[in-house]
């Protein structure tokens, strides 16, 4: 893109002021800003001036899970299922590992943070050991995709290969950046966050699937007869990846998407809950619960709404293909934004003055026809790591490690 072709496309959405400093620019500063400005899908900032309209919901309803007890009675064929997918090359995984340690006091990605006590064991040493133990059980190396962001794609690369991918085959792991979205004041327009750099932010967890294909790697999904894709996030060091019985279970129930969920242990629970959304797949986020939905109890006594997601999803491929070319729907967030002012000076605003734009990957399950809730044992697959202490912190998941006799 040339400085002609940039203008019109700023005069088109009303953002001209993002070029205010372009001729203080040397000249690869200029051609970074015109690339980032060509980049920048701007057709999205228009709606944050009709937010209300974005967050409305259908008619939920109630999703019921599959739960221990029945996947305990067919483990032994759901898990023979599983492996024969996987020992023939159907099942991929995917890791959303686009975060930053902030949170935990680290400058790091997080998937670099050490949760060793008495040894080094770092996040993301934790997941590829998981993962390696499908690989140990099929005899079968599963492709790992592996999503960072634009904050810490070089620092993620360099670490995992100073570790030697912790044993992982390198031939089998791939990278690639997610998409990034512009950040906004509250009227749509386009912070700077420097005076060559607009302010952007990934686009939400569900831009994980448009981002692998932007960066080709569907083409190698297709090419070595991937079917299916388990997606998975940084931070919850207990998960099964790729696991078996719950790949077996998805098959077995011909579902376009699977959904590993635990029981909530408080209703008030900040965990995202299956449900039907105008008789379609969707999840529910705990603050849009209702008292209603809150109280609301099966034949057995047990609450409706009781199953909440982890972020671990199985999806088949040909329908993640199918929904693809469609827009998912687009989620608007209030955040503290860095900016530069009217002087040229960098501000680090103390409370959120403006929007960030994502996709969810509850979006992506809405699109899809049929999901199966897949209930697993919380104290054996749940332990994220959000906080350096407390609920969901460090001190918590190194609890649960510990139990499931991991050295720390």
């Amino acid at each position: 893109m040339n400085l002609v072709q940039a203008k019109e496309k700023l005069a088109k959405y009303g953002q001209e002021h993002v070029l205010k400093y372009y001729d203080e620019l040397d000249e690869q500063e200029r051609q970074e800003l015109l690339a980032q400005i060509d980049a920048t899908d701007m057709s999205i900032l228009e709606s944050c001036r009709h937010r209300e309209q974005l967050e409305q919901k259908g008619a939920i309803a109630p999703l019921a899970a599959m739960q221990l007890s029945e996947i305990e009675e067919h483990r032994a064929d759901f898990t023979a299922v599983g492996r024969e997918a996987i020992r023939a090359g159907k099942v991929g995984a995917v890791l959303l590992a686009g975060g930053m340690g902030t949170r935990l006091g680290s400058d790091n990605p997080k998937g670099m943070y050490d949760i060793g006590l008495t040894r080094k064991l770092y996040i993301f040493e934790c997941l590829i050991h998981n993962l390696m133990q499908v690989v140990g059980q099929t005899d079968q190396w599963i492709h790992l995709f592996i999503m960072t962001s634009d904050k810490n794609h070089q620092a993620t690369v360099t670490f995992l290969k100073e570790h030697d991918f912790f044993g992982y085959r390198p031939e089998y792991v791939h990278f690639f950046m997610q998409e990034l979205a512009a950040s906004t004041d509250r009227n749509g327009k386009i912070y700077l966050e420097g005076k060559g750099r607009l302010s952007t932010s990934p686009n939400g967890n569900g831009g994980w699937f448009i981002s692998l294909k932007n960066a080709g790697l569907l083409e190698l999904v297709k090419k070595e007869g991937i079917e299916w894709l388990n997606i998975f996030s940084v931070d919850n060091v207990l998960q099964k990846i790729a696991d078996p019985c719950f790949v077996g279970a998805v098959i077995r129930r011909d579902c376009a998407v699977g959904a590993k969920v635990v029981r909530k242990n408080a209703p008030d629970e900040k965990v995202g809950v299956m449900c039907l959304e105008d008789g379609r797949p969707s999840i529910v986020e705990y603050y849009e619960l209702t008292d209603e939905m809150r109280n609301a109890r099966d034949e057995k006594g047990d609450p409706l709404y009781y199953f909440g997601v982890i972020l671990n999803y199985l999806f088949r491929v040909r329908d993640l293909i199918e929904i693809s070319d469609k827009h998912l729907p687009l989620h608007i967030v209030e955040k503290k934004i860095p900016y530069l002012n009217e002087a040229g000076e960098l501000v680090h605003p103390d409370v959120p003055n403006g929007y960030k734009y994502e996709n969810l990957v509850l979006d992506m399950i809405h699109q899809m026809d049929s999901c199966l809730p897949y209930e697993v044992v919380r104290e054996k697959e749940f332990a994220p790591v959000k906080n350096k202490e407390g609920i969901d912190s460090v001190e918590s998941a190194r609890v649960l490690l510990q139990e499931s006799g991991v050295i720390l």
